[in-house]
């Protein structure tokens, strides 16, 4: 028992004693390469969830439009609807109307039955024979009058009124064009997406007819659709649009939320939310890139007997306008928020400014003092909490943007306004609650209290 007790004494004092100098530097660099290792692999996750986001960012933009343009009927109207005022889309629609219109009448047939009535009324051979080169001209004649009723028609407050009623109708059809199930007005043919335009047609025969070409209520069916877009690889286009689709709603959130667990995994968090922003905004600028390289192909696709240059041109910026709204908007906000990261840095430039912007406050909060508005313990209780309310304030702008139904670059100015004007009003408030108190009197002569 006393050597177990000897023994738990002899070994008690070794456990307990301090590390020399040979431990210690071994101890702290077990402790240093431990820290380098978590710092390490810290970064290297940042990095990762970072890269997704980056990848996710401009297939996210992507896939909130086409989702609003598929399940909002509103959004989708308000896309085209444009394209029946664009005056290359409607000469393009004119030109297309009335050569249908022109060639299902048969001017050979009506020039022939011209000279038999001329042969009957005992008119010279000479007449009659000669009667077949009134064709042309009739012809002429025919496509120019035609024209200028369809022209008319395409131009009308109507016509853009059956425009956004045919496309409202037709919305209900787009999921199934996209899915490549298209049969009613909008359909897929082939390489071609191609809108029914029946209702127009009806609308220009009964015009017709009603300015005295009788015959035109009797023209057969002539075709009743015109080509939105064509694509080389419709069922790939298909697919991916599909895909698009299902993950529409939760592209952007997860694009978000990697961005913040990088931010949040990184050691340094201010350059990482720097880093995001910059990444994100390069990425909405190779978005835009894509979009105008993509055009070019698109218009270098159409044929010309198609669709005319011009009108195939109006035709892709009308319908993928709202994708590049979006996308700028997603750029302006990535801007501001790396301006945003920067100006809480150690830098000169952003240094200068925060200074400056406390010097003008504190002097503004000062002078509401002097003036009376002193505001006391709430002035004192916003100086106090200064980091706090200015998280509150800019994580309720970017909440408004977050849920702001497709926030435009003017909504992200606005916002971005209404947050600096905030944050200013309340650098003011709480300047004006810490004013230094009055100095105490000096004591009466004498001693008297």
């Amino acid at each position: 028992m006393d050597a177990s007790t000897g023994s738990g004494d002899h070994h008690s004092p070794r456990d307990d004693r301090p590390l020399n100098a040979a431990e210690r530097e071994e101890y702290e660099r077990l402790r240093g390469a431990a820290s380098v290792h978590r710092r390490r692999l810290r970064y290297a996750s940042a990095s990762i969830l970072l890269i997704l986001a980056f990848l996710l960012a401009p297939l996210a933009v992507v896939a909130t439009w086409l989702n609003n343009e598929v399940t909002d009927t509103g959004r989708y109207v308000e896309t085209v609807a444009p394209l029946a005022s664009e005056p290359a889309v409607q000469n393009a629609l004119t030109d297309r109307l009335t050569n249908r219109v022109v060639n299902a009448v048969d001017v050979p047939a009506l020039t022939a039955s011209l000279a038999r009535a001329l042969d009957r009324a005992g008119a010279p051979p000479l007449v009659v024979d000669h009667s077949q080169a009134l064709t042309e001209p009739l012809k002429n004649a025919l496509t120019s009058a035609v024209h200028t009723i369809v022209a008319k028609v395409v131009k009308s407050d109507q016509f853009r009124d059956v425009w956004r009623s045919a496309n409202r109708v037709a919305h209900e059809n787009v999921v199934n064009v996209l899915t490549g199930e298209g049969n009613r007005a909008l359909q897929a043919k082939g390489d071609t997406i191609v809108l029914n335009i029946g209702t127009v047609v009806d609308h220009v025969k009964q015009r017709l007819a009603d300015h005295g070409y009788r015959a035109a209520a009797k023209i057969p069916d002539i075709d009743r659709t015109i080509p939105l877009l064509q694509v080389s690889q419709l069922n790939k286009a298909q697919s991916a649009m599909r895909l698009l689709d299902i993950v529409g709603n939760w592209l952007p959130v997860s694009t978000i939320a990697l961005a913040a667990l990088a931010v949040r995994a990184a050691p340094a968090h201010r350059v990482t939310l720097m880093t995001a922003a910059i990444g994100i905004g390069i990425m909405m600028v190779a978005l835009l890139i894509g979009l105008a390289v993509a055009r070019q192909v698109y218009l270098d696709s159409v044929p010309p007997t198609t669709l005319p240059r011009n009108a195939a041109a109006a035709i892709y910026d009308t319908l993928v306008r709202f994708l590049r709204l979006s996308t700028r908007t997603v750029l302006v906000v990535a801007v501001i928020t790396a301006l945003a990261g920067y100006l809480y840095g150690p830098g000169r430039g952003a240094r200068f400014l925060r200074t400056a912007s406390a010097r003008g406050t504190g002097s503004a909060g000062r002078a509401l003092a002097r003036a009376g508005l002193d505001t006391g313990a709430f002035g004192r209780w916003l100086d106090a909490h200064r980091r706090w309310t200015t998280g509150v304030v800019i994580a309720a702008g970017a909440l408004a943007l977050f849920l702001w139904n497709l926030p435009t670059p003017g909504v992200v100015a606005l916002a971005l306004g209404i947050v600096v004007l905030a944050l200013i009003l309340l650098g003011i408030l709480a300047a004006a609650g810490t004013r230094a108190p009055p100095a105490a009197a000096p004591p009466a002569p004498g001693g008297a209290p």
